[in-house]
């Protein structure tokens, strides 16, 4: 009989305790809520011939500074296809957007930047077009860029960077060992996406910083700094290939951590 009432004791107790750690993780869970939605979450998006993990040295120095990040994985397929997943990527998240965009990517957030949750933009080495333009037409007025040569389109009109691209105009600052890979993990992007005009371009009203790689084989270097000043960017220049993101990791994630501290 004692040994039953003991027995009805404790589970009395645990109910107090199970009620108890109910209450305080309700009370709890809006304020959590709340000072997680304060600062601005990243979305990243990456460009052609690469997929998110080009962002892989990048998101965790966001995170040792407790910044939500997430990288899409863009299909490829069109611009319409691209900007929908980043449209996808950006409600999901708990409050305000800083959208970041490498290469292509850039023209994607230039569409995908208008929706009100964004707060600011991040190109990295990347498109920044006008409502009206695409990316093919930005570089008609400057040199072809070396890495050009080096693309090649399979029957369904989809492009891919060869691996001699890779190692030498897209990524010519990695290793070895790691251009082998990404060559082989490239994303491949349909040619006809940048003919694709965007029809509204979110840095109009919305503040953006911009990378300009200055030993860029992709995209002209020249071209990338007239456009930062074009959209009136906060500009960072490193001296790396296209893949600055890769190459010097921690220089890219300052960028972006000043946009979220200016964008709260």
């Amino acid at each position: 009989m004692k040994h039953f009432q003991r027995l009805q004791l404790a589970a009395a107790a645990l109910a107090v305790g199970l009620s108890f750690s109910v209450t305080a993780a309700s009370a709890a869970g809006p304020a959590a809520a709340a000072a997680t939605s304060a600062s601005p979450s990243v979305v990243l998006v990456h460009g052609a011939f690469a997929d998110g993990s080009d962002w892989a040295k990048v998101i965790p120095l966001l995170q040792a500074k407790g910044v939500n990040v997430v990288s899409v994985q863009n299909p490829l397929t069109s611009l319409e296809d691209d900007v929908a997943a980043a449209k996808r990527a950006i409600d999901a998240q708990p409050g305000k957007v800083v959208l970041v965009g490498h290469s292509w990517g850039g023209t994607v957030i230039t569409e995908a930047g208008g929706n009100d949750k964004v707060a600011s933009l991040v190109y990295v080495a990347a498109f920044a077009p006008d409502a009206g333009q695409n990316s093919g037409e930005l570089g008609k007025d400057y040199p072809a860029p070396p890495g050009s040569a080096h693309i090649a389109a399979d029957a369904s009109g989809f492009l891919r960077l060869t691996p001699e691209g890779m190692s030498k105009h897209f990524a010519q600052d990695l290793p070895a060992a790691t251009t082998r890979v990404m060559a082989v993990t490239q994303g491949a992007i349909q040619a006809k996406a940048f003919e694709q005009k965007v029809s509204a371009a979110a840095w109009k009203t919305r503040p953006s910083w911009y990378i300009v790689s200055s030993a860029d084989h992709m995209i002209q270097p020249a071209l990338q700094r007239d456009m930062a000043k074009r959209i009136g960017a906060h500009v960072t220049t490193l001296n790396t290939s296209h893949v600055p993101q890769q190459s010097q990791p921690a220089k890219v994630a300052e960028v972006i951590l000043d946009a979220v501290r200016q964008s709260k």
